[in-house]
């Protein structure tokens, strides 16, 4: 008897903790939404969420606060994001590849890849390199020639974080070229700018978003899209100039790990009708971003499909670990 009685109060309390959930699912929101970004102001992940912001209050139906956990090339606020509550009220932008090629190439990233849940992917860019309007190299052709006239690392190229799309990007346009570039890796974009700016690297390989907003100050050499973009159509493709080179990133939101698939739906169609406001959709266009519009599943789904791919070129460049 004593063995029932004790069965029925763990069946009860189960009950409790799923009606709960379910009840608490059905409320939601209630409250505020933390919207992490994990690089430094001004850089692509920080615009986008600028442009995000006020219809985003407005569909999500609450309050929605912008922070910043920077450190790691991204790595710790997504380390940090798979430890938070999984109530809906946290959520991260994260970028491929380097929520792939982290996990792949530290020893401890502090999560691992399909921790991340997806809820939306809204954006992509290029990578895109480019030198100073001062600069000596006119085309990419100077570029590489001075490159290969220069001792093995003597020519910097600065980029967002390692493990990224810049640093990769760099990696794909040295081993095509026969060319040994040394990447300087930043907090984010946007202190990779003013490291150009002031001549500490001799080169950039940052996103098609600077293209827009730097015109006036930096030269565009080239970039790895498949073909050039309507909003900077003077920019040619590596692939054009004889380099087989197409590299960029894709950005959205991620939940920590065991949020309820219910919660995600609400916040993926919050994002949804934000990325297609009226508004969101011309300054995306206008500053050089590709707009996505993915749900949880094609997000999840890219992220698989992106696994195998960069494996496969991460081995190709010697650069798996051990």
């Amino acid at each position: 008897m004593k063995k029932i009685a004790i069965g029925f109060i763990v069946l009860f309390a189960t009950l409790a903790m799923v009606w709960g959930g379910a009840a608490g699912a059905a409320d939601y929101p209630t409250k505020r939404l933390t919207y992490v970004i994990c690089f430094n102001p001004g850089g692509e992940s920080d615009i986008t969420a600028r442009f995000q912001e006020q219809p985003l209050k407005k569909y999500f139906g609450q309050d929605v606060i912008i922070t910043y956990k920077i450190g790691g090339g991204g790595a710790l606020g997504w380390s940090e994001l798979v430890q938070s509550k999984p109530d809906g009220y946290t959520i991260a932008g994260h970028n491929l590849p380097h929520t792939i090629l982290q996990p792949m190439e530290m020893s401890n990233a502090g999560y691992k890849t399909l921790d991340l849940k997806q809820i939306y992917f809204f954006q992509q860019t290029p990578d895109v390199l480019m030198v100073r309007n001062d600069s000596p190299f006119k085309t990419l052709k100077d570029f590489i020639d001075y490159a290969k006239s220069q001792p093995a690392g003597v020519v910097t190229v600065g980029g967002s974080a390692t493990s990224s799309a810049n640093d990769l990007g760099t990696a794909m346009l040295s081993k095509v070229a026969g060319v040994k570039l040394t990447y300087v890796p930043f907090a984010g974009t946007g202190s990779a700018v003013p490291a150009l700016l002031g001549g500490h690297v001799t080169a950039l390989m940052s996103y098609s978003p600077m293209v827009v907003q730097y015109k006036e100050k930096f030269r565009f050499l080239a970039m790895a899209s498949e073909q050039r973009m309507e909003v900077i159509p003077d920019v040619p493709t590596f692939r054009e100039l004889g380099y087989d080179v197409v590299e960029g990133a894709y950005r959205g939101v991620a939940a920590p790990p065991g949020t309820p698939d219910n919660i995600i739906k609400y916040l993926a169609e919050a994002f949804d009708k934000t990325m297609k406001d009226p508004e969101v959709r011309k300054k995306m266009d206008q500053n050089g971003f590709k707009t996505e519009f993915l749900g949880p599943e094609a997000s999840t789904a890219l992220v698989k499909k992106k696994m195998v791919e960069y494996e496969a070129i991460m081995k190709e460049l010697g650069r798996l670990k051990k």
